[in-house]
């Protein structure tokens, strides 16, 4: 459908949004589109009205689909109907007075702050030797030291490295760039990563600080695959992902008396909202050395 096609089109160059974000807008207009056969595709989704969008929702949650998830759908709704009325295809949006169901408040996974620093002090030390095992130490070190997203680890270049200023360059959502801070002690390790993977790949150069076994970019999954393994060792959640170490992150941070607008700078969130989750966890913290510190608690 030409229209489909022209909003997603709108998303990406327009909107900037990630690529997983435009295929996911994409199946929930094919998933409201087939819905209700109303005389074809084309005149569901542009002829659609209040009452079709609230039959659908009902339809999501009888069929066990998480309210978050429906969520996300409605908004994807929104987002399209709001793009119809900038073309003037429409004269109101009929999802824009849909009421949706309340989302559970998901307190973020975090790692043990003990248990993941002495596992890298052990870890991170004497892999020289080896680019393999010293790549996939770094990038969980990374990963913790710096609270980056798994997209812009996978994306930073070797020149992003400031040595100097002790910061690293990253480029997060809708390619908003920004500095954090790294420690002097992680400087030094990424200078000697440099070195061990440059006399790996003999001379090949390769823009990303963080390649394959063959030299090629890496991809989301691989990285899946190496967090996990190391988170668990760590932990016995049953989360281990690059975002589990983001959170852990920003929790230790948060708990060791670091102000919530710095972490907001440094994790890249748009709004203090976004960051504000956090405070959540580090008061269940509170609330836990309360009851072992007071006299009558």
């Amino acid at each position: 459908m030409e229209i489909v096609d022209q909003f997603l089109q709108y998303l990406k160059f327009e909107k900037r949004y990630s690529p997983h974000t435009i295929l996911a807008y994409s199946n929930d207009l094919e998933q409201f589109s087939s819905f209700e056969p109303i005389g074809g595709i084309q005149q569901n989704l542009i002829t659609a009205n209040n009452k079709s969008i609230r039959n659908w929702i009902v339809y999501l949650m009888e069929s066990g689909i998480a309210n978050r998830s429906v969520h996300r759908k409605v908004t994807s709704l929104k987002t399209f109907y709001r793009f119809l009325l900038k073309k003037g295809l429409i004269f109101s949006n009929p999802a824009s007075r849909v009421i949706v169901p309340g989302i559970e408040k998901r307190l973020p996974e975090f790692v043990s702050q003990k248990n993941i620093n002495i596992y890298l002090d052990n870890n991170i030390k004497g892999l020289d030797e080896s680019y393999p095992l010293f790549r996939d130490m770094l990038i969980l070190e990374l990963f913790y030291d710096t609270g980056i997203r798994l997209s812009e680890l996978i994306g930073l270049l070797e020149v992003d490295i400031d040595y100097v200023n002790l910061s690293i360059k990253v480029t997060g959502k809708r390619n908003k760039q920004r500095n954090i801070p790294i420690s002097l002690e992680l400087s030094k390790t990424l200078v000697k990563f440099v070195q061990v993977k440059n006399e790996f790949f003999e001379g090949l150069i390769t823009r990303y600080l963080f390649v394959n076994d063959k030299g090629s970019k890496l991809y989301p999954m691989f990285v899946y695959r190496v967090v996990k393994q190391h988170l668990s060792a760590v932990t016995t959640a049953n989360k281990k992902s690059p975002h589990v170490l983001r959170h852990s992150f920003a929790t230790h941070m948060l708990n060791n008396g670091a102000d919530i607008n710095s972490i907001k700078e440094i994790l890249g969130h748009s709004s203090l909202a976004a960051t504000q989750i956090y405070t959540h966890t580090t008061f269940e913290k509170l609330k836990e050395i309360y009851k072992q510190a007071h006299p009558r608690a």
